[in-house]
């Protein structure tokens, strides 16, 4: 018999758990404190937490929960966000991914979802079920003594500070200042008061070593709150030499004088030789930042946020348009979801977007249009992959000049 698709509920979380760390190549066991913490993580959502059990044992597990996403101009949209999805090795190629996803994005679009994400863990798994790459990241290495900055830094010259903090300041401060950030960055999602708690060390699963940041906050002139900071170092020497690396864990930055004063301060901290700055936008500002932006190494850069449209109209109503213009969108979907022919009048007003028979502009899978929708891929490229036909001459241009941005698009987080 094939394995069983199911709800999971509160009785199967250790076992639900116990799948999941096989899956992610971690100890196979779950005790009484890592379940908890799963079941904190899950809340009231249990009821989107699926599991594949065979003869009793859970040997898949998939968990979706609601999630608020920036479109382009600032507007949250309803995205079904997808977590924790792990098939053990026993029972690969048998469907089982395939069943739980559809299940799942079903569901999703019948509680008014416009759209899904997720952080692939591998490229090719996620594109077969409508799934595009709509953002991307960068992670730097930077050689401090390379960069060009001046060694005589002492503080902003803006009339601002930097201050450390504890993760008490952090849980206090920095909800509203990523609130602040996700109101202007497309790409960015929300963040649940259990994420700062998790990331402020209040809670951590066994199979993560806590070791306690450094925490930096940049106050403006006025005294508002623009930037955060956490970052952690070694302690390597050589020969009497210290060789340190400090590694960002993550910085939000409201505004440039924040973002610019915060990396000065971590490019002068004595002792530091080398900077890894996490993952950052890819059109990231910092290596201009640099009297020497060969100093910063490229040691990442790939995908990162999928995007799988759910509700076609609404998702191109929701987000803002530089230019006027119309186009005609031919989606096809395999799994019947959100394919058909779409009409876009979008403008700087405004945009609406509805059925229409008219003749198709553009024709494309739906997954190209998760990739076109936060305006970081041009659809002239998809062109040339193949990827997008062009049944109008010079509708892909037009698309660009619709659907692309000036900075690119910007997920700060795993989830």
């Amino acid at each position: 018999m094939a394995p069983e698709i199911r709800k999971v509920d509160d009785s199967d979380l250790t076992d639900w758990s116990v799948a999941l760390n096989t899956g992610f190549l971690r100890p196979p066991e779950a005790g009484k404190e890592e379940v908890d913490i799963r079941r904190a993580q899950i809340g009231a959502e249990l009821d989107r937490v699926q599991g594949a059990f065979d003869r009793g044992r859970c040997v898949a597990t998939y968990r979706s929960f609601a999630q608020r996403l920036t479109a382009v101009g600032g507007a949250e949209v309803a995205a079904d966000a997808i977590s924790n999805v792990s098939v053990s090795p026993t029972h690969r190629r048998q469907g089982l991914l395939s069943r739980m996803v559809d299940r799942d994005l079903r569901a999703a679009k019948e509680r008014g979802e416009l759209v899904a994400s997720l952080i692939a863990a591998e490229y090719p798994i996620y594109g077969r079920y409508g799934f595009g790459p709509a953002t991307w990241a960068a992670l730097w290495r930077v050689d401090v003594a390379r960069a060009g900055l001046d060694a005589r830094y002492s503080g902003p010259a803006c009339g601002g500070r930097v201050d450390f903090a504890d993760g008490a300041e952090v849980r206090e401060l920095g909800p509203a200042l990523h609130d602040r950030l996700r109101a202007r960055q497309h790409g960015a999602i929300d963040r649940r008061e259990l994420w700062w708690r998790m990331n402020t060390g209040l809670l951590t699963f066994p199979f993560h070593q806590w070791t306690e940041p450094f925490y930096v906050v940049y106050r403006s002139p006025d005294g508002s709150v623009d930037g955060l900071l956490a970052y952690i170092s070694d302690d390597k020497w050589e020969g009497k030499r210290p060789h340190d690396t400090a590694k960002v864990l993550g910085m939000l930055a409201v505004t440039p004088a924040a973002e610019r004063a915060l990396w000065h301060f971590l490019f002068s901290v004595d002792w530091v030789t080398h900077v890894t700055t996490g993952y950052r936008p890819p059109d990231d500002a910092l290596p201009l930042l640099l009297g020497d932006p060969r100093a910063a190494q490229v040691m990442t850069y790939a995908d990162f946020l999928w995007l799988r449209p759910l509700d076609v109209p609404a998702l191109l109503e929701a987000r803002t348009y530089p230019v006027a213009g119309s186009l005609v969108l031919e989606l096809s979907d395999r799994a019947g979801l959100a394919g058909g022919r779409y009409l876009l009048d979008a403008g700087p007003d405004g945009a609406s977007c509805a059925p229409t028979t008219r003749s198709a502009d553009l024709t494309m899978d739906i997954a190209e249009l998760g990739t076109l929708w936060l305006g970081d891929e041009s659809a002239v490229r998809l062109a040339a992959l193949g990827r997008v036909t062009e049944e109008r001459e010079g509708a892909a241009a037009l698309a660009d000049l619709l659907l692309r941005t000036s900075r690119r698009p910007w997920c700060p987080d795993i989830f």
